[in-house]
């Protein structure tokens, strides 16, 4: 049952996830790309909404806004650790785009000035935080002794995370659940206002939350790699579809 269904008229609203621009090779082309992996693009239609990719285009226009109902804040390169007032420390740190920090800090500030949902995966929580005042590990491996959250090339780790009581996520995702990592960077300093929503057994932070907003939540793993629960992105579609209502009723 999708997010829509008390009502199969009503039109499903439109969710922002921004892509990668990457050299890519299909058919007879190898050329640059705007791409993203299908993953969100499904995982999105399953729950209800309309998927819509968002290339990095330079500062976000204020009208595209206008034009989105919910917005996901998708995974991939690391954040320029200059974004947080720190400097390349380790050898580790992977490649960066600032292609879509400039997009994307722009989308996020735009996006929660409007009241839209947001959903933050990966790359998007660490976003947040940064944006709001936090900083990162810029390789977590270095800081908890092992690679259990950086899965392998082009696969993710499962580990079990658990929920901090009384909190959204909590309330949507019960006290644990599984959660596909693929990340070797994690909030360091957690920003003002944000909360801890969930930690890993090791103590990392995999998500946090913004009490106050309409739905801000931002987990570290990739709820798209995983088909068999769609809780978060149903939820951000619900939300999307009542922020849609309010706009236009």
């Amino acid at each position: 049952m999708d997010s829509n269904d008390s009502d199969p008229a009503a039109p499903r609203p439109v969710i922002g996830l921004p892509t990668y621009v990457e050299q890519a090779r299909f058919s007879t082309w190898d050329t640059r790309c705007a791409v993203l992996q299908h993953d969100y693009i499904h995982m999105v239609d399953r729950a209800g909404g309309i998927p819509v990719l968002l290339p990095p285009v330079g500062e976000p226009r204020p009208e595209l806004i206008d034009r989105l109902d919910g917005l996901v804040l998708t995974g991939g390169a690391d954040i320029d650790p200059a974004r947080y007032g720190a400097r390349l420390t380790d050898a580790a740190l992977g490649y960066t785009r600032a292609d879509r920090d400039e997009s994307e800090f722009g989308l996020f500030t735009l996006a929660r000035a409007a009241g839209v949902p947001i959903l933050a995966v990966c790359r998007g929580l660490q976003l947040v935080n940064v944006a709001l005042g936090g900083t990162l590990i810029q390789h977590l491996p270095d800081a908890v002794g092992h690679e259990g959250h950086s899965g392998g090339s082009g696969s993710f780790d499962v580990n079990e995370v658990l929920t901090e009581p009384g909190t959204q996520l909590a309330a949507l995702a019960g006290p644990r659940l599984e959660a596909h990592c693929h990340h070797h960077q994690a909030i360091d300093d957690l920003a003002p206002g944000l909360v801890v929503s969930a930690r890993s057994g090791d103590g990392s932070i995999e998500a946090a939350e913004l009490p106050g907003e309409p739905f801000l939540i931002g987990v570290q793993w990739h709820p798209e790699a995983n088909r068999a629960d769609d809780r978060l992105m149903r939820a951000l579609v619900a939300a999307a579809a009542a922020y849609r209502r309010a706009r236009v009723g």
